[in-house]
């Protein structure tokens, strides 16, 4: 059934005169017509009694009406609703995100989205930067926050600030009472990192610090979150890390925070999505931009040098 049939119809309903209606819908009065007795054919019942001194709507034909009205208003609401889409102004945004992103772009950008597009939702997904990285390769989310370094493969990114790592100590380190740390002291110290899959980029800027410092970093136990983290540094003599941004958030009780200097270890937090984005991430973008700048606390980390830095349990090992 043509929407066409249906809007003459209306038109006939609504001005109960064949010449009106034709002359309102810029039509000829016999093509009008025409469609009126196409359509009485497809529906299989006479939809509108018409004689020489009167134009009426049958019984089937007043019912008719009510229908007709709620597909052409379904039809129009879809038309509209396309057109809110492909502009960017509604929609379903899923964000990735690792927490000091979260706590540092996040937040402002969402204030910033909500205002200049209330008409887009959010689904927020926060893990790792590694796992999230996977999720926008799977395509389980549209845009990523996340810690980066080189551009991924088949992905566009862009640097949104620089943030600090700090060391993290339990309080019977002998460090715990201290301000700043030299990264070189390092050498002296047993150290727990990230898995590299988990925080690639905040793994390499260690490995990188450590290459600049000219040491190689004893790593005594790997984790998987913060949390581990910070319950292995209040049960062992070693040294974790965080970025500046968790440093204040470090789960658990009796923990410090130490920052550490010469040089500083510095990550960088990367918005990351896919090519040919649609709307949505395209609003997100710029709502992000609208929202910033967001406070670099750092210069960017130069490139790591090609040379041995790590070593698990006394023995070297690269940067992978």
């Amino acid at each position: 059934m043509e929407f066409r049939y249906l809007v003459s119809f209306l038109a006939i309903a609504e001005e109960l005169h064949f010449g009106r209606a034709a002359a309102r819908l810029h039509l000829a009065q016999p093509s009008l017509s025409q469609q009126l007795q196409r359509l009485e054919r497809e529906v299989g019942v006479e939809l509108v009694s018409r004689t020489s001194h009167e134009v009426r709507l049958t019984a089937a034909g007043r019912a008719f009406e009510v229908e007709a009205r709620r597909v052409l208003d379904t039809a129009r609401r879809a038309v509209s609703a396309a057109r809110e889409a492909a502009s960017g102004r509604v929609g379903v945004l899923t964000i990735g995100f690792n927490f000091p992103a979260g706590q540092r772009v996040l937040q402002p950008t969402l204030v910033r989205l909500g205002a200049d597009y209330p008409g887009i939702s959010t689904v927020l997904w926060e893990a790792r930067s590694g796992p999230t990285l996977a999720a926008l390769h799977d395509r389980k989310v549209d845009v990523a926050l996340v810690f980066g370094g080189a551009p991924a493969v088949g992905l566009q990114s862009r640097r949104i600030l620089t943030l600090p790592l700090v060391a993290i100590v339990g309080h019977h380190h002998p460090w715990a009472d201290r301000q700043q740390a030299s990264f070189r002291e390092l050498a002296r110290q047993r150290c727990v990192l990230f898995r590299r899959e988990q925080s690639p980029a905040m793994h390499d800027a260690i490995l990188a610090a450590a290459g600049r410092a000219g040491i190689s970093l004893t790593v005594a136990d790997e984790v998987d979150d913060s949390g581990a983290t910070g319950i292995i540094v209040t049960t062992k003599s070693v040294v974790g890390f965080a970025s500046s941004v968790r440093s204040g958030f470090v789960p658990g009780k009796g923990l410090a925070a130490v920052r550490l200097v010469e040089p500083v270890p510095t990550v960088g937090v990367q918005v990351v999505w896919h090519p040919d984005p649609p709307p949505v991430v395209e609003a997100f973008l710029r709502s992000l931009d609208n929202a910033g700048p967001f406070g670099e606390d750092a210069v960017p980390a130069p490139a790591a040098p090609q040379v041995p830095v790590l070593a698990h349990d006394g023995q070297p090992a690269s940067g992978g």
